[in-house]
Parts: structure tokens; C-alpha cells; sequence
């Protein structure tokens, strides 16, 4: 075989013995013959086959079930939409029999975002699925919900494991078995696209995993997902599992079989990609790993991995890679969960080099410490804009990234312009992460009667601490769902904590603060401020100023709601942040994330913990 040494190209016979390979290898670098620029970044768009990778997405099912990451309607959709935009093939929007509001929800995704086409590489919409229990109630409510869409899917899953149908379902094998072909069936009947779930697979035993397997190919299953829902297994043990499953079903080659992992080990990623190796050909993902308690395996790490190495990966992704970033920040700001700096090809550091022995060798060849290019997942310089920017560069902008619906909504735009040129008079200039910061505080708040919107605010800064007694006063103006204007005082050990008092005492919601984090959205003196807070619900009324403002550790089982404000004035950003939370538990009410809820009766786990 020839091979690329040193710039060099040598070629190898199938029998020259090691040996004699070394010696032509030193030979070469005797002669001084130097590394070129043929040793570029292993980074490829062009597929190596045609055999396809789908890449099922379960943010805004699987991922929403992270502790306080509630999303609105308007959010999901936006970010439905930036999903198909990114080439997702399979977008599991939630699970509808839980809620109305979730329910609603999916119905919205399959009707709105499942028809698109436009900009997909596959040039076929995304197909929408629902999440269903392996019983005829879930069922007929998700095919209710995606129906709508053009392209379908009906997912349902039962335990599998002998510590779930003993501890939690109490039902034999036998049961199980019968349940989980009753459920495929029915679901079948409707739909000709159901995927099905042994619910903890990693921990089942392989050959009662044949036995259920078979039954629901059987049965009508078109895809099988083979979870490893607590994280427990290694990459080995995991691809042996799908290894013996592809092996031993009968009907194996006629089912796409798929994989689900959790990050409990640390392990998701490489989990999924040994079991890719192994014959998954789809991958169950989020964005930003985000998921039930450590998180699910990440869709930018696998597709990266794909896209990088096609090496050891030969297999056809139909993903916008440049869209990676745009949709992690956008997951990262709706669900108030920022990514880790260290996280890879998302984090802020991700493309990074402060050690000088590493900067000197980037200046001098990027690929020296680059294994792929930050243009490669989004991350290009930008333009910025400014005040005197028109509206038309504005919908421009916003049409780049990724929220075509708003720029074509004249009197969103109108309304968005005017604040993105309010900012501007005070900092000079907008990036791209100012816009998709003011976005979040502006366009995806819930539309409810109950909702609030902050009109402004008067702070005098008290310096008790310092002897003169004087504490922060702020005074609040909110408008009301229909326009009436609302005033309200307090006092505070700090202007921060008097406008939130102040806040109570106008929409009397009690609640407990669990989380303040402020942060600047970009760099300069003018930076914009971020602020985001996670409040809980609390029993009771506010009786006075002393109870207004509760700051307290999670409480655990209570839904935690999110908010996120900006503005150049740090106050107001705090102001905007905890209207804007206080308006989602107003939304979507004291019960909070419609997703946790019984897996069976008389079990108090999560859904999550069932898939």
C-alpha cells in the first residue's frame, strides 16, 4: 500500500516485512524531507459510503428532563425548527400523554416544523416522533399529536431488565413480552414508523432481549432501540450487546437498530460510537448532552467523531455541521443551562490555545493542533452591527441565524429592531451573540393571559454596611396582560434583592430563589449583561418583605423554572431575568415539567428513568 511519511509518498508492499518498512521510513528522514502541508486537519463533508447514520434528536423530550430546564411552547419551536435546519433526521419532541401543555407541543412541532424541507441536506422533512408507554392510552394520544406531521413515528418502550419487572411493573418475562407486542401492534395500526424501547437494556439479559426482540419484529417494530438507561455499561460491553442482538434476531436485517446512553460513567459518547462500529445505524442524541441526571450522549461529540475520523466511521451523515453552534447556544439560553468552557466542539475553549508552545504551532499550521476547524461547527468571525445598521441588515442577521419566522413577522421585527437599536445607542455595536441574547428575553416567553411584562425601574444604592444606615429602595413598573400599569416599592440588603421583593409584591407569586448567575454575554467595557435565575414554587402567601425573596438549596421533586435577561444595566437584566421565570411558572403551572410523572402506577420513578 502507499503511504503519505513526512510529505513523502512510499509504497509498501503486503508482504515487505516491518523491517524493511522502518528502514525505508529512516531513509526518508535522513534526507531531510519535511512535513507539508498535505498533512492537513482530518476533517471530511463528503461521506466515505452511502450506508446512512440517522441521527434521532431528544432534546426536547429526554433533554427538557434536566433539573430546571423548562421550556415554552415558543421555544420549542424555535428550536424544532433550528434542529431541521442543523439535518436532524428523527426529532422526538416530548412525550404528549403527559400533559396537555406537552401535548400540545408536539402537535405544534409535527404541524409547523414537520413539512419543512428547505435547507435539509437529505432534502426530506424531519421526521417527528412522540414518546409513548407500552399501553393504548400513550399510544393513541402520541399518534394524536404527530400525526400531522408528513413523516411520523410512534416510539414505545417497556422495561426489560429483571430489576425493573420485578421491583417496579411486577410482571414476569412472559407479561412483558405479551405487553410490549399488544403496544406494537396498536401502534402499528396507525402508524408504519414505531420504534421500540427495552427500557434498561444495558443491565437485561441478552437472551430474553432475542426472545422480547423477535416478538416485536414480529409484532410490526421498524427501528429497536437498545438503551443503556443508568449508564452502567463500558464500550465494549456495549457494542458486544448490539453485536449479539444484530446476530441473533431473526429478522435482524430488516429493523434499524438503535442506541440510547447515558453519561453516568462519562461514557455516552463512546458508548454510542462502539456500538455505531457494531452495526447501530441510528444514534440517539441531545444537544449540549443535556438529559436526566449526568446527561445523554451528544450530538455534536458523534457527529464531529463521524465527520473527523470517516476512517473508522464510513457511514453518511445528513447534518449541517455549521449549524452546530447556533444550536447549542440556543438550547443553552432557552433551557438556562450554560455549556461547560471545557465541553467539546460547543465550549468556549473548544478551539483555544493559550499554552505558547501551542499558539507558536497554530500561527505556524493550524492543523498542528487542530483536528478540525472551527468554521466546520459555526464558530465563523462575524459582522457586527450598529445603530445605524437598517431593518433589512437586521432581518438579515436574524435570518443567518436560524429565525426566518420572526424576521418575516413585521411587527416582531419592527419591535426587535427598535430594541437591538436601544442597545446599540449604549454599546456601539451587536454581535451575533448580543442578538440571540436579546431573542431569548424578548420572543420566547410564554403566551399566557397571567403574563408580565418589566416596563422599568428607579433604584436609590443604600451603603448600610458602611455605617450610614441607608438601605437599596428600587421602585417597579410592570405592565399586565391587558395593559394595566403596575407600580410597587421595597426595600433590600441590595438593589438586587429589592427589585425582586418589589417584583413579589406586584405579581404575589411566592416562590424560592435557588440560583442567581450573572454574566457578560460579550466582551468590553459595554458588554451586555446576562442574568439568569432558577426559582421554585413555595407554599403560602407573601405576608411581608422579610418573606419575599426566599434563597434556599433545590428542593428536590419541585419543577425549577428558569429566567434570562440582558441589558447593559446589570439590575434591569436581574429585573427582566425574574419576570421572565415567574412568567413560566405562571404558564405552565406549580406542577412544572409535565415530563415527570409516574412511569406506572404506584411507581413514583420518572419517565426518564423508563427510557
Amino acid at each position: 500500500r502507499r503511504r503519505l511519511y513526512l510529505g513523502r509518498s512510499i509504497h509498501f508492499e503486503p508482504t515487505m516485512q516491518l523491517s524493511r518498512a522502518f528502514t525505508m521510513m529512516h531513509s526518508v528522514r535522513r534526507a531531510g524531507w519535511r512535513a507539508t502541508p498535505a498533512l492537513f486537519r482530518r476533517f471530511s463533508t463528503a461521506p466515505s459510503t452511502d450506508d446512512k447514520l440517522y441521527i434521532f434528536d431528544t432534546t426536547l423530550r429526554d433533554g427538557e428532563q434536566s433539573p430546571g430546564a423548562t421550556l415554552t411552547l415558543k421555544e420549542k419551536l424555535l428550536i424544532a425548527r433550528q434542529l431541521s435546519r442543523l439535518g436532524v433526521d428523527i426529532c422526538e419532541a416530548g412525550f404528549p400523554i403527559a400533559s396537555e401543555g406537552d401535548f400540545e407541543a408536539v402537535t405544534a412541532v409535527a404541524k409547523e416544523i414537520g413539512g419543512i424541507v428547505e435547507g435539509r441536506m437529505s432534502g426530506q422533512p424531519m421526521r417527528i416522533a412522540g414518546l409513548a408507554r407500552a399501553n393504548f392510552k400513550d399510544i393513541d394520544r402520541c399518534y394524536d399529536a404527530v400525526r400531522h406531521a408528513p413523516l411520523n413515528r410512534i416510539h414505545t418502550f417497556l422495561a426489560s431488565s429483571d430489576i425493573h419487572l420485578e421491583h417496579k411493573l411486577h410482571i414476569s418475562r412472559t407479561e412483558c413480552i405479551e405487553r410490549a407486542v399488544a403496544a406494537v401492534k396498536h401502534a402499528r395500526s396507525m402508524c408504519d414508523n414505531i420504534e421500540f424501547s427495552p427500557e434498561d437494556a444495558g443491565r437485561s439479559d441478552p437472551d430474553f432481549l432475542v426472545e422480547l426482540l423477535d416478538a416485536v419484529i414480529e409484532a410490526g417494530a421498524t427501528t429497536l432501540n437498545i438503551p443503556d438507561t443508568v449508564g452502567y455499561t463500558v464500550p465494549t460491553e456495549y457494542a458486544s450487546l448490539i453485536s449479539h442482538l444484530r446476530a441473533n434476531c431473526k429478522r435482524a436485517d430488516e429493523v434499524i437498530f438503535s442506541t440510547h446512553c447515558h453519561n453516568d460513567l462519562g461514557l455516552a459518547t463512546a458508548n454510542t460510537l462502539s456500538a455505531v462500529q457494531a452495526g447501530a445505524r441510528q444514534v440517539e442524541v441531545t444537544l449540549n448532552s443535556l438529559g436526566e441526571r449526568a446527561g445523554n450522549t451528544s450530538l455534536e461529540e458523534v457527529v464531529m467523531a463521524v465527520r473527523t475520523r470517516p476512517q473508522h466511521y464510513p457511514y453518511k451523515v445528513d447534518v449541517d455541521s455549521t449549524q452546530i453552534l447556533r444550536a447549542s447556544k440556543m438550547v443553552a439560553l432557552y433551557t438556562g443551562i450554560p455549556v461547560q468552557p471545557n465541553k467539546a466542539i460547543v465550549g468556549a475553549n473548544a478551539f483555544a490555545h493559550e499554552a505558547g508552545i501551542h499558539q507558536h504551532g497554530v500561527l505556524k499550521h493550524a492543523a498542528t493542533y487542530e483536528i478540525m476547524t472551527p468554521a466546520s461547527v459555526g464558530a465563523d468571525s462575524e459582522l457586527v452591527l450598529g445603530k445605524h445598521s437598517g431593518k433589512a441588515a437586521f432581518k438579515q442577521r436574524l435570518e443567518q441565524l436560524g429565525y426566518a419566522e420572526i424576521a418575516n413577522d413585521e411587527k416582531q421585527l419592527t419591535a426587535l429592531v427598535h430594541e437591538f437599536k436601544a442597545v446599540a445607542d449604549q454599546k456601539k455595536v451587536i454581535t451575533n451573540t448580543d442578538i440571540e441574547a436579546i431573542l431569548v428575553d424578548r420572543v420566547a416567553q410564554p403566551e399566557a393571559a397571567e403574563a408580565w411584562t418589566f416596563q422599568g425601574l428607579q433604584l436609590v444604592a443604600g451603603t448600610e454596611a458602611t455605617g450610614d444606615k441607608v438601605r437599596a429602595t428600587s421602585t417597579v413598573t410592570l405592565v399586565d396582560a391587558e395593559g394595566n400599569v403596575h407600580h410597587e416599592a421595597a426595600i433590600g440588603s441590595g438593589p438586587v434583592e429589592a427589585t425582586f421583593k418589589a417584583i413579589n409584591r406586584i405579581i404575589k407569586s411566592p416562590v424560592t430563589l435557588v440560583q442567581y448567575n450573572v454574566s457578560a454575554v460579550s466582551g468590553g467595557k459595554d458588554a451586555l449583561g446576562g442574568v439568569l435565575v432558577h426559582i421554585q414554587p413555595k407554599e403560602g402567601d407573601i405576608e411581608d418583605e422579610g418573606d419575599a425573596v426566599a434563597r434556599s438549596e433545590a428542593t428536590k421533586g419541585v419543577p425549577v423554572y428558569t429566567g434570562h435577561g440582558t441589558s447593559t444595566d446589570i439590575i434591569v437584566a436581574s429585573a427582566i431575568s425574574y419576570v421572565s421565570a415567574l412568567n413560566k411558572l405562571i404558564a405552565l403551572g406549580p406542577e412544572g415539567n409535565p415530563l415527570k410523572v409516574d412511569v406506572s402506577t404506584g411507581s413514583g420513578d420518572r419517565i426518564l428513568d423508563g427510557k
